[in-house]
């Protein structure tokens, strides 16, 4: 990627960042960018990998950023293009994944041993040989050095830099349990091996195999990110027919001009947005507007591209091209938002920056007190002292207390059908204060279907009907489809027309056993004489109501109306009260007009309405909740939604959507029962109180052994027991997330 021109000196560039593992590590880096003498703005987003840096191009260079970045520990190289990037991500997590089955295969036995210590795991056969300390530490060793070298790197980087992260607790807490193994090793060979020794290889190992096992699972998350992006320009038509010096030639999409004459046949895609200059048709717009209900153009009406033409012929001039078409816009705001998104800061990792330095100061304490004051000149004392301090300490529950609860919700958010796409957006959904809903199959089903039947004094329901829809019957637009299938759904067996015509912006005419039918709008009644005037007033009252009113003539006389609206789920009035219950303002965003909207708005029980809005708009409303201060969930489930599922706090897409809606929400909903995103914030409500409850369960072993380690009530083998005990207590606590209920 380019960096592009911002302003007179100013340049911007999107940078991939490699070596990242934690929040501290994005803040790091965003720090030290923000402080480099030319830089006007840094943002470094964690999930993203990405930093976005607006700079002044005549007092440093490009180059300059990435060294600096380099300098604090980390990669830096120019953003490539969606396909490098996945095939990067797709190494990434290979080795991820070697990585982790590696640690796994070596791990087993050293937990095999371990389980055979227990009385009530007696029944486990545990081989010598996996109890021998030459074979656990041969074991141990590449896990703790090679396998857990990252970890070391990463502590390396935050000490160098003076802070503390995940990574200096977990090389911490392996180390000490791995050297003091070393040393009791060493002990035990040097006395000929004549008794147990005391081993802690596999809190090491374990420990290490357990974390690999959440990065792994964070990686597959944030590998699909780019996908969105993907996705939405393979929307785009790839060529066009365009009309140039008297002649139709067909050329790539990035060839068509403004100005050009372009032609666009029924059932293609409009390559680039435009004018309709001759023709009409009817565009299905689904993929811009999220309305299931396609759009009549005539001559002067604008048309965007990547819509599809339903039916007619027509010609349009070119106005925006490339990367100023609506699309392109669209997938502009999408890689924004998705950019800005803040990195969560991670409780353990808050804790680990006081806890981690106080615990190593009171090793060292403990150490010199025991070896100048208590036992004075016995080393091996004085350092058991200090080892179990450090093994108390060991972060083993610290470390388990997010991912496990974590690992826990998410699995009975998954057994309810909602799935979460990493650990941080089940964190931070309970912080949700406002809540949109997209209409359009969200809160409605998202196909019209016919609910009125109104026909004129002296006919039958059935008759009008009956008419309607054998006129109907051969156009292809959602309306007349609707009142097919209600008339077929009644059991009305309907005539072949003699002749059919669509009248495109009008709607249909068709001779039916010699009646002349018409359906369609106010304008085609004007157009050939009806008279209507007594209709007006219910039609205008159904209208009132959301609903799109189809008005019928037979022979020249009005013979009623017939009404087609996209119907509230059943399930939606229930959800938004819940919602409302739980304290949230619910909002309904549409692209649809104010009326229909306010009269779903009303159906569901919603008191604010944004209606009327593009999804760039979208978008910009979410922000304006955002700058008010609210945390937002947006929920959605077409193309149109994917710009605010991107720019919310939390994106919910119903498992009922587009792919496009899937890839850019932080949660997917399996089903289309908005009840799933009360449950959702109820989930992640829990699930953040179990984490709380396991973090003060961790840290009160740590209040509490740490001194009876420093005071030498506490042998390191004891140490381990309790810091063993500590880790069972967070895992089990987490299970009780599986007892959930809705």
């Amino acid at each position: 990627m380019e960096p592009m021109k911002q302003e007179a000196d100013a340049e911007q560039a999107t940078l991939r960042i490699t070596g990242m593992t934690c929040a501290a590590c994005a803040a790091r880096i965003e720090k030290g960018l923000n402080r480099l003498p030319g830089i006007m703005k840094a943002h470094v987003n964690l999930t993203m990998e990405t930093a976005q840096v607006e700079y002044r191009g005549q007092q440093l260079s490009l180059d300059d950023v990435m060294k600096k970045v380099e300098q604090l520990g980390y990669g830096a190289r120019l953003k490539e293009d969606p396909d490098k990037a996945n095939e990067h991500k797709r190494r990434e997590i290979a080795r991820q994944q070697r990585r982790l089955a590696v640690s796994a295969i070596l791990s087993l036995p050293l937990l095999w041993a371990m389980a055979g210590h227990f009385s009530f795991t007696s029944f486990l056969r545990v081989p010598d040989t996996f109890i021998n300390p030459w074979f656990q530490l041969t074991l141990a060793a590449p896990v703790q050095f090679l396998i857990g070298a990252p970890f070391y790197a990463g502590a390396y980087k935050a000490l160098k830099n003076g802070s503390a992260n995940m990574d200096v607790l977990v090389a911490l807490g392996t180390s000490a349990a791995f050297f003091y193994s070393l040393y009791t090793t060493a002990q035990w060979a040097s006395q000929g091996g004549h008794y147990p020794a005391a081993l802690y290889y596999e809190t090491s190992s374990v420990l290490i195999t357990l974390i690999l096992l959440g990065k792994l699972f964070e990686a597959l998350a944030k590998g699909r990110s780019s996908e969105a992006i993907k996705t939405l320009m393979g929307l785009q038509a790839k060529t066009a027919l365009v009309l140039r010096d008297g002649r139709e030639s067909v050329i790539p999409v990035e060839r068509v001009d403004v100005g050009d004459i372009v032609i666009v046949k029924p059932g293609e895609k409009i390559p680039v947005d435009g004018v309709v200059t001759e023709g009409s048709s009817s565009i299905d717009e689904a993929m811009l507007t999220g309305e299931s209900l396609t759009v009549d153009k005539l001559p002067g009406d604008r048309v965007f591209g990547a819509t599809v033409n339903r039916h007619g012929l027509f010609r349009m001039q070119a106005t925006q091209v490339g990367k100023d078409t609506a699309l392109a816009h669209i997938i502009r705001v999408v890689e924004e938002a998705q950019g800005s998104k803040a990195p969560i800061q991670r409780i353990a990792d808050v804790i680990s920056g006081i806890f981690v330095p106080i615990v190593v100061a009171l090793a060292i304490l403990t150490f010199i007190v025991w070896y100048f004051g208590v036992e004075p000149g016995v080393f091996s004392g004085a350092l058991e002292k200090a080892i179990a301090v450090l093994v108390i300490a060991c972060p083993c529950a610290l470390g388990l207390a997010t991912p496990t609860s974590i690992m826990a919700g998410s699995g009975k958010a998954a057994e309810w059908g909602i799935l979460f796409k990493g650990g941080e957006h089940l964190e931070s959904a309970h912080r949700v204060t406002a809540v949109v809903l997209d209409k359009t199959g969200t809160v409605t089903h998202g196909k019209p279907v016919m609910t009125d039947v109104r026909p004129a004094t002296g006919r039958s329901a059935e008759w009008l009907l009956g008419r309607a829809a054998a006129a109907e019957k051969g156009s292809e637009h959602p309306l007349a489809e609707a009142i097919v299938e209600g008339a077929l759904g009644r059991g009305i067996k309907l005539r072949e027309a003699a002749s059919f015509e669509a009248i495109p912006g009008y709607g249909i005419r068709a001779l039916i056993e010699g009646d002349t039918v018409l359906v369609g709008t106010t304008r085609l009644m004007t157009r050939f004489g009806i008279e209507y005037a007594r209709a007006m007033v219910e039609m205008q009252q159904l209208e009132a109501e959301g609903k799109t009113v189809m008005l019928t003539a037979v022979n020249g006389r009005y013979a009623g109306m017939i009404t087609v609206t996209d119907t509230i789920k059943e399930t939606s009035r229930e959800a938004v009260a819940r919602l409302r219950a739980d304290g949230l303002e619910v909002i309904l965003m549409t692209g649809d007009n104010e009326r229909t909207a306010k009269a779903i708005a009303r159906q569901a029980g919603i008191d604010r309405i944004v209606a009327e809005v593009l999804p760039e708009g979208k978008a910009a409303e979410v922000r304006k909740l955002q700058q008010a201060g609210a945390r937002v969930a947006m929920v959605g489930d077409g193309i149109n939604d994917a710009p605010a599922l991107a720019a919310a706090d939390i994106g919910m897409a119903l498992g009922t959507g587009t792919d496009v809606a899937l890839e850019t929400a932080d949660v997917t909903l399996m089903s289309g029962d908005l009840n799933r995103v009360a449950d959702a914030l109820e989930i992640s409500r829990k699930t953040m109180a179990n984490i709380k409850m396991n973090l003060f369960w961790a840290l009160a072993y740590n209040v509490i052994g740490i001194p009876i380690a420093a005071l030498g009530w506490l042998a390191p083998w004891l140490a381990g027991a309790a810091m063993a005990l500590s880790s069972v207590s967070v895992v089990l606590n987490a299970l009780r997330l599986q007892r959930a209920k809705r």
